[in-house]
């Protein structure tokens, strides 16, 4: 029997058992239970993804599972590299998921809703890239979407804030499925068929203002779900207020699916979309990752900077798909593969190293109940596993080696470069200025990450709770270490993907040959002469550091040590309370890019009662607003808020009054019948 096919059944069923458990079972035994059947859910998507990414395909059709159509399933390179990826993070995230929902009490996160959801939500992230046909797709990311909602809400008892990110996350989350539903159903009906065979045979025949209309709707619905700028509000939100494992899942693989559906619908079934089009995405792609790293800089809530940290990497990402796009649009389908490889690559590491970091905040804010840096500090310490492991996802968001989103970076700088031959005005206007994004985010995110890393983790406790803090339980820091595990061997072993990669490619964007091959030492770039070995690179790096370390050692012992009282200038030893905050830590930041954040701050004095010259207290504030947010989203609630209050006039409980809308309604009705005949 077909493996791939296997493994989906086996999904499938594991998530109607976790489901079940979580329904069901006890409060002792349903945690553990429904565990235990994610992470084997986790395993057998990414047994099918791997099995894809060697060359398996399958298909199925369910007949009786939907009316009229029935279900399409489908697995190729393409569907298995974001299937493979969402089972690991899955696998692991379930695992991490063990301990940190045990003894949480009946409601929150171990609560019998949330993990009923928890595997069903799971089961989507695995089976959105297998869907083959447009009812089939609508009816996985609407489930998807539907039970990723039930689980952010997990936490709401006593929280307003997750109840208003909760309604941000529905309102974008359906604004974002219309738009689909608009795009794909237009797309059905020019095609004349809803599977995706269709839609690919059916796809020349689309007039230009068709194809294009289909592209950008598609492209805004799959934007928004990728929390792209300006359809992000929901994320920042979202994902700081949810629990963390499934913080981690939805910023390590349920936010990968708008990258994929972008690259499914334009590149797979439209067989290509405009050169404006492309441009487009390039350009929120580079927008959303400038973005997203300023608003990390700037955030002092972990888990919030984190957020805004998915949003640069997928911008990154959507750079990638963008140019990919741009080249295959003007003829030059070589560049166009090695984007696109380079784009998947880092959907690969961001999942990883994402999804650990989520893990690592969540433990820490289940040690400390704690996520504002300001108050933490001294965890290394006290948590040193935790902080080890934050420190190797860190090394991978910053894009440094021996990290492992170095080398998907790197890839994308070349693809960019190499993009540069491709002529026309466009490319050589775009081009120079996505590689200066690149740089830029890339020296934003060291910053951003030795903010956190740093304050966090290195500086002394500033709460009582932080000096108080311990290690996580065992089953956390296992699923922490299976997440440390693969951003290592990304890290050092990235060749081991090159062919995957390249299949991946091919589906998506045929006839650029194989842009990558590799092995476990090197990776190597096809016709462009180019390799890279980070084993070799990580390897020189650590005798670097062991020949330095021998080096002062050696130099250390010649000279007379002499133990005196370093001089303090009479200021006594240093406080928790003179050291770095993230918030001072940003401000220099913050002064570089004044004019793009426009950060409103104020001092209020108090002064004493008897007279105005005595000052009682001092406060001062300072918030760092998301400007689109505030220029877009405010205007427009304010504008609904109105249109809902002058509404309310219409329905006055006079039932004259309600006969007389419907006689109107009819009228017109009528008088528009008459006038189409």
């Amino acid at each position: 029997m077909n493996p791939a096919g296997t493994a989906v059944a086996l999904a499938a069923g594991l998530a109607a058992a976790g489901a079940a458990a979580g329904a069901l079972l006890p409060g002792r035994a349903r945690v553990p239970a429904v565990g235990l059947c994610t992470a084997g859910l986790g395993t057998a998507g990414l047994a099918a993804g791997t099995a894809a990414l060697d060359g398996v395909r399958w298909s199925a059709r369910l007949p009786g599972l939907l009316p009229l159509a029935g279900a399409h399933l489908a697995v190729d390179a393409l569907s298995g590299l974001f299937m493979a990826v969402a089972g690991a993070v899955v696998l692991a995230v379930a695992v991490y998921g063990i301990g940190y929902a045990a003894g949480r009490g009946p409601y929150g996160v171990a609560s019998r809703g949330v993990q009923s959801a928890l595997p069903v939500f799971a089961l989507t992230l695995v089976l959105v890239p297998a869907a083959a046909s447009v009812s089939t797709f609508l009816l996985l990311w609407e489930a998807m979407a539907l039970t990723s909602l039930v689980l952010v809400l997990a936490e709401q008892r006593g929280r307003p804030a997750v109840r208003e990110a909760g309604v941000w996350y529905a309102v974008m989350t359906q604004l974002g499925l219309v738009l689909l539903l608009a795009g794909l159903a237009l797309f059905a009906a020019g095609a004349g068929g809803e599977t995706f065979t269709a839609l690919r045979a059916g796809a020349p025949a689309l007039s230009p203002a068709a194809r294009g209309t289909v592209f950008v709707l598609v492209a805004a619905a799959f934007a928004s779900k990728a929390g792209m700028v300006p359809l992000h509000p929901w994320l920042p939100r979202a994902h700081p207020e949810a629990p963390s494992n499934v913080s981690a899942l939805m910023s390590a693989a349920m936010v990968n699916l708008g990258a994929y559906g972008i690259v499914r619908v334009a590149f797979d079934l439209l067989g290509g979309g405009p050169r404006w089009g492309w441009l487009l995405v390039l350009g929120t792609g580079a927008l959303s990752a400038v973005h997203g790293i300023l608003q990390a800089a700037m955030a002092s809530d972990l888990k919030r900077l984190l957020a805004h940290s998915t949003s640069e990497n997928l911008g990154l990402v959507l750079v990638g798909v963008g140019a990919a796009g741009l080249f295959a649009s003007a003829g030059h389908p070589l560049p166009a593969a090695l984007a696109l490889a380079a784009a998947f690559l880092h959907v690969v590491n961001h999942a990883v190293f994402k999804a650990l970091l989520f893990c690592a905040a969540g433990s820490v804010a289940r040690a400390t109940g704690l996520r504002d840096l300001d108050r933490m500090g001294g965890l290394r310490a006290r948590m040193p596993a935790t902080a080890g492991f934050f420190a190797v996802a860190a090394l991978g968001a910053v894009a440094l080696p021996p990290g492992n989103g170095f080398i998907s970076e790197w890839l994308l700088l070349q693809s960019l470069i190499e993009g540069l031959t491709v002529p026309g005005v466009s490319t050589a206007v775009v081009l120079p200025l996505a590689v200066a994004v690149i740089a830029l985010s890339a020296g934003l995110s060291a910053a951003v990450f030795v903010k956190a890393l740093g304050v966090g983790f290195f500086a002394r406790p500033r709460s009582e709770r932080a000096a108080a803090a311990g290690e996580s339980p065992p089953g956390m820091l296992l699923g922490m270490g299976l997440l440390g595990l693969g951003c290592t061997g990304l890290a050092l072993v990235p060749g081991m993907l090159g062919d995957g990669l390249s299949r991946a490619v091919a589906v998506a964007a045929p006839g650029g040959g194989p842009p990558l091959t590799g092995d476990s030492l090197e990776l190597r770039l096809e016709h462009l002469a180019t390799s890279l070995s980070p084993l070799w690179a990580a390897a020189a790096l650590a005798a670097g550091l062991l020949a330095a370390l021998a080096l002062v050692r050696v130099t250390a012992r010649r000279g007379r040590r002499s133990h005196v009282k370093l001089w303090d200038c009479g200021g006594g030893a240093p406080t928790a309370r003179m050291s770095y905050t993230a918030t001072s830590f940003a401000e220099p930041l913050q002064r570089v890019f004044d004019d793009v954040l426009a950060p409103e701050q104020g001092v209020d004095v108090t002064p004493v009662r008897a007279s105005t010259y005595l000052v009682e207290r001092v406060s001062f504030r300072r918030s760092v607003p998301d400007r689109i947010e505030r220029r877009l989203y405010q205007p427009l609630i304010g504008a609904v808020d109105r249109l809902g209050e002058a509404a309310r006039r219409l329905a006055p409980g006079s039932a004259h009054r309600y006969l007389g809308y419907g006689f109107c309604g009819l009228v017109a009705l009528l008088l528009t019948l008459a006038a189409s005949r």
